[in-house]
């Protein structure tokens, strides 16, 4: 991914950022700024595809910070799903605490995007947070708990739909290499499986969590509004720390 098109990038979500933008400009902005980080996924995959050693399968651990960082995990690993990486999350003990990260595996590119995105939704997420009051009745962690399992499962859905367009926009291309974008995509998220597992042979899925909380649906709404990109100003030192 060039420096050109993450320029771009970066000045869709500044605009969509503006406080004189209308919600309608704003939404226009973030959706074009998602549309271009999926075309420059697949582009990469495609590229990767008719030149094996361009890209190779990486990783990089960025640590969740508290409070919620198990519920923050969880927005990471629908955002590696959605670019095809694998996430794995990583449990410290220190005394009577624990602390939290996130190991992803993927390709150069993809885990590129991956941290992007990712920085820029704890970013947006916790502001919001911030910003809006607990409902009367509900317990303040328990509400904003399920709030960012809303928030995750809206930004997975998203990104779902973000790059099942772009591969679809560019099958013929694929199909020109001989391929098929689906093919193509499936191989380059099972190297980044193949990646975790051998890290980590025996992983296992994480038991589900049953949550009291009320906080679903508006982090789902939340996550339906947020930026499928980098928030500007955001420092790399900061990118390794995700709160």
């Amino acid at each position: 991914m060039t420096e050109d098109k993450l320029a771009r990038i970066r000045k869709l979500l500044a605009q969509a950022e503006d406080p004189a933008a209308t919600n309608a400009e704003s939404e226009a902005f973030n959706a074009k700024a998602a549309e271009l980080m999926a075309r420059h996924g697949v582009d990469a995959a495609l590229l990767a595809a008719s030149d094996p050693g361009r890209e190779v399968v990486g990783d990089l651990v960025v640590e969740l910070l508290a409070p919620y960082a198990i519920e923050k995990g969880s927005l990471g690993a629908a955002v590696a799903r959605g670019l095809r990486c694998s996430a794995v999350l990583r449990t410290t003990r220190r005394g009577s605490a624990s602390d939290y990260s996130l190991h992803l595996f993927g390709a150069t590119t993809d885990l590129v995007l991956s941290e992007m995105l990712l920085t820029s939704l704890m970013v947006q997420g916790t502001g919001e947070l911030t910003r809006r009051g607990v409902p009367r009745g509900e317990h303040p962690a328990a509400y904003r708990r399920t709030w960012w399992l809303g928030f995750a499962a809206a930004i997975g859905q998203r990104l779902q739909e973000a790059e099942a367009t772009a591969a679809h926009e560019s099958e013929r291309r694929f199909a020109a290499a001989g391929t098929s974008a689906a093919l193509v995509l499936a191989d380059r998220a099972a190297l980044a499986d193949r990646a975790a597992a051998e890290v980590y042979p025996r992983l296992r899925t994480a038991a589900p969590r049953y949550l009291s909380g009320g906080g679903g649906a508006d982090g789902l709404a939340a996550g339906r509004r947020a930026d499928l990109g980098r928030t500007p100003g955001v420092t790399r030192q900061a990118r390794r720390r995700l709160g």
